[in-house]
């Protein structure tokens, strides 16, 4: 970041001693702007105020909700810091992923795009300013990274790597500016399978040419080796053919039989795949555990309130008649998909806590593999239908009347049973008229529906949302770390939908 390098003042540079200051230990996150200057150029009002509301709209909240603090920014940058390294990197991954939406509209040459860099150090921090070296190596680190992309130091990489949904590509030790010593720096890839993907491709690519060359060589060789001289000399005799006309066959030598080589798969998605090859359908776990499901039946209600700006304006929505899970999904059931292979990672804790750290693509997942093993159309509730069965009946603020009582959901403060470290167990506090569990706290649920910023021009008829930004997906509910504000019917959130974060889970719904 461009002018905002703090650092140490040692007692020798004031020529008198000072007490030592608190010092603490914890992650840097320096980003600025790539091409700021031509921006401004381009268009200096236009690209201020951008950037401002960028500031406004994306970066602060970011950053409170991934429980940093933005410590200075100062035209194109910004500085922020935080407890933990994970959080860090989740941040950034998420400024990363959302700017890919607001550029998405916008002539590539008007793109606002990071540079990103993240560093682990002890700092001092005092007041609303951070000093150290810790400081410096994060910003050489976005100094060097690549815009849209965030690089991170060794020290953030091991105390990250098995942490988050990403990959990582090492790109060595680098000499920094001012820096004594090298940094080993990564560069993050919020999708983990892009570079092992990509390499594949190519392997898989080359192997295919080069069994195509081996089989051709060894059909070519066979057949020389089976002909008779005469037969070989009317064949090398034949002339080429003329261009634009159809040259006669020659006699049709004996057929070529070549041992094959071992076949190599092209990626099922790239250009040269011809004819997609039949996919075997998932094996049923053996211990599948379907989720119990709730009918409810059909009806309209009033969706919204007043208490956020996006949740309004409050409108009516007419639903159809659907199941919904009784209880969000359980670890015990989401391990069920990855015996069968069919989901990505090992859920960790009780069988029948909720799954947590799930993505909104991990419950896509999820649901797909669910709805092929049972044969039923299994799929994520739309933000309407998630609201009316959470509702469960009522039009009050809360299911069970307007005014909060402790002891009825799982949220922060909200129950003396409440677990700081995770959810309590499914069907552990009281249901709501509709008989679901956990429907406002415990973990904050993914929906089908894209995020829009309120309800302006949203379905009538409970059908998700599905064009707008797609990049973030909406969740429900509020989780056992958010406080009762967020346990509402009508609290709507979002989050990027390929990010993994430790509260966020999900239940499925079930069309009739």
């Amino acid at each position: 970041m461009r002018g905002e390098i703090h650092h140490i003042h040692s007692d020798s540079d004031t020529g008198h001693p000072h007490e030592a200051m608190p010092r603490r230990l914890m992650a840097i996150l320096a980003g600025d702007i790539s091409g700021y200057s031509r921006l401004m150029e381009l268009d200096e009002e236009g690209t201020f105020a951008r950037v401002k509301r960028i500031q406004r709209d994306l970066l602060e909240p970011t950053i409170a909700e991934h429980h940093g603090r933005l410590i200075s920014t100062a035209g194109d940058g910004f500085i922020a810091i935080f407890d933990s390294p994970v959080e860090a990197v989740r941040c950034g991954i998420v400024v990363q992923q959302s700017m890919l939406g607001r550029n998405a509209s916008l002539p590539r040459e008007r793109w606002i795009m990071f540079r990103i860099g993240v560093n682990l150090g002890d700092v001092i921090v005092e007041g609303d300013d951070v000093y150290g070296d810790g400081v410096n190596v994060a910003a050489r680190l976005e100094n060097i990274a690549s815009p849209g992309h965030i690089y991170i130091s060794g020290g953030v990489y091991e105390q990250v790597k098995h942490k988050l949904v990403c990959g990582y590509q090492s790109l060595g030790d680098r000499q920094v500016k001012n820096i004594t010593d090298p940094v080993r720096v990564y560069r993050v890839l919020p999708d983990p399978s892009a570079l092992a993907e990509g390499r594949s491709y190519r392997v898989a690519r080359m192997l295919t040419a080069l069994g195509v060359v081996l089989l051709a060589i060894a059909g070519g060789a066979y057949w020389y080796a089976t002909q008779p001289d005469g037969q070989l000399a009317s064949w090398f005799s034949t002339p080429a053919p003329i261009p634009g006309k159809i040259a006669a066959a020659p006699a049709e030598p004996p057929p070529v039989v070549a041992p094959a080589p071992a076949p190599v798969a092209p990626k099922p998605s790239s250009p040269e795949t011809t004819a997609a090859p039949a996919i075997a359908p998932q094996p049923v776990a053996p211990s599948l555990r379907e989720p119990e499901m709730i009918p409810v039946q059909g009806g309209s209600f009033a969706m919204g309130s007043n208490d956020d700006i996006s949740e309004k304006p409050v409108h009516r929505v007419t639903i159809k008649p659907f199941a919904i899970g009784k209880f969000p999904v359980t670890v015990g059931e989401w391990n069920d998909c990855v015996a069968a292979k069919a989901c990505p990672f090992v859920a960790k804790g009780k069988d029948d806590a909720p799954v947590t750290d799930v993505s909104w693509n991990d419950a896509k997942q999820y649901v797909g593999w669910l709805a092929e093993v049972t044969r039923k159309p299994y799929r994520l509730p739309s933000e309407a239908e998630w609201e009316y069965a959470a509702r469960g009946g009522t039009q009050t603020k809360y299911w069970w009347g307007d005014q909060f009582q402790s002891g009825i959901v799982n949220c922060k403060g909200c129950s003396e049973a409440a677990v700081a470290e995770q959810p309590m167990t499914v069907g552990s506090l009281k249901p709501n008229p509709f008989g679901l569990y956990e429907m406002g706290g415990s973990i904050d649920q993914w929906v089908e529906d894209c995020w829009h910023r309120n309800y302006q021009g949203a379905p009538a008829d409970g059908s998700p949302w599905v064009d707008g930004d797609c990049a973030l997906r909406v969740l429900r509910s509020g989780s056992w770390r958010n406080d009762a504000r967020y346990v509402r019917p009508a609290n709507r959130d979002h989050y990027e939908a390929i990010v993994r974060y430790p509260t966020h889970g999900f239940r499925v719904a079930l069309s009739p």
